[in-house]
């Protein structure tokens, strides 16, 4: 009796071939109102963090130490002037970044407006730890549509972490 979960079984020998494996289709998602006519890109590049925003704490006689340090912003973003002014800054490249990465829609408009006032609300309630932002705003952008856009309240809220984190890392290199 085979298994419901098995992925792939192999075949018979072919003509002194090795053996082959029968899988399981993998879907292939079209979008087809997207604008070039061709899928979506993935809403955020799997890529690895910053080594040296997530670098192992304190280890200790050549051994690596797996925890990972918590990701906060700057100190001087949770000032009323500072929250304002890194708000308005996502709005704006977020509202760009959804415009580049997929097609310009309405829906960027209130997807970016929304994650800066979540963010606003955040850094002025100060709210540091990037994990406790990202969770308040995938809350509140999960209250928006998303029937007729190409992404959701995850995808959004990753690329605005995204877009802060890597200009967190920019000015830590300055």
């Amino acid at each position: 009796m085979s298994s419901s979960t098995s992925v792939a079984a192999p075949l018979p020998l072919r003509h002194g071939r090795g053996p082959t494996f029968a899988t399981k289709a993998q879907p292939f998602l079209v979008f087809p109102n997207h604008c070039s006519g061709f899928p979506a890109p993935a809403a955020v590049r799997a890529s690895p963090p910053p080594a040296r925003l997530l670098a192992a704490a304190g280890a200790s006689s050549g051994e690596r130490d797996n925890r990972v340090q918590e990701l906060r912003v700057p100190d001087y973003w949770l000032t009323p002037a500072g929250a304002a002014q890194e708000s308005e800054w996502l709005r704006e490249t977020l509202h760009k970044w959804l415009d580049d990465e997929y097609c310009p829609e309405p829906a960027n408009v209130d997807i970016s407006r929304t994650a800066a006032r979540s963010y606003h609300e955040s850094l002025t309630a100060g709210q540091s730890d990037v994990g406790e932002i990202l969770m308040k705003m995938i809350s509140d952008l999960e209250k928006l549509s998303y029937r007729e856009s190409f992404h959701g309240a995850f995808s959004a809220a990753n690329a605005a972490i995204r877009l802060i984190t890597q200009k967190m890392e920019s000015l830590s290199e300055e």
